[in-house]
């Protein structure tokens, strides 16, 4: 668990340290776009630091090293090095991406409402409600770029139609993807991997999950 962790650990501090001299090359370079988007991507990396220390969050090492991978891939692989026109599958892999990890924000959200009481309501409700979180992201986020393409004039729809509703589907896949995994936690059936994910983070913040009892 521990070599796990500090595995993880060395990702986000070496994407960091990649951008840093993505930066310092696009300088020396006069490549002014690409020093922006990368020190943006290393400033927007870094806010969930800042979030969680102030509000007394501790968050595991995988879900720091997720976001950061996240938001690389996003901003600095995607906009930087034009990897949504390189990769025709790059966007909707980054969206079923989101979409598992909001799956699991809305059920760490629900399950903190309860305070983690299992047997507060359903295995299935919380699953579903979680679905329904992050299916609710993701077409916020759909009207997000057909606002901005309406208003600006800008292209974040790409194709229009046939890309908002292959984005769509992608997320509800994800999403999911992510309400099953904590369905399947709430069953007691923590087999690692995402699911372990979440019984970290409940074990780092037992404060706001009183009631979960237990060590999962």
């Amino acid at each position: 668990m521990q070599r796990r962790l500090r595995r993880e650990g060395i990702i986000a501090y070496a994407v960091w340290a990649t951008l840093v001299v993505a930066i310092v090359v696009a300088l020396v370079n006069t490549r002014w776009s690409t020093a922006f988007v990368a020190l943006a991507t290393l400033v927007v990396s870094m806010l969930p630091v800042l979030f969680v220390e102030r509000f007394r969050i501790k968050l595991p090492v995988s879900f720091l090293a997720a976001i950061v991978l996240f938001i690389f891939a996003t901003i600095f692989l995607g906009e930087a090095l034009n990897f949504y026109e390189r990769l025709w599958w790059w966007d909707l892999f980054l969206h079923a991406f989101s979409a598992i990890g909001f799956g699991l924000i809305g059920f760490l959200f629900i399950f903190m409402l309860f305070e983690g009481n299992r047997y507060a309501a359903p295995s299935s409700a919380v699953a579903f409600f979680a679905y329904c979180f992050a299916v609710a992201i993701g077409t916020g986020w759909e009207i997000f770029e057909f606002a901005m393409d309406s208003i600006f004039g800008l292209n974040m729809m790409k194709s229009g139609l046939l890309d908002t509703m292959s984005d769509l589907i992608v997320d509800a896949i994800g999403a999911a993807l992510g309400a099953l995994t904590g369905f399947f936690y709430l069953k007691g059936r923590e087999f690692g991997g995402l699911a372990g994910m979440l019984g970290e983070f409940v074990r780092l913040n037992r404060r706001f999950f009183r009631k979960s009892g237990g060590g999962k």
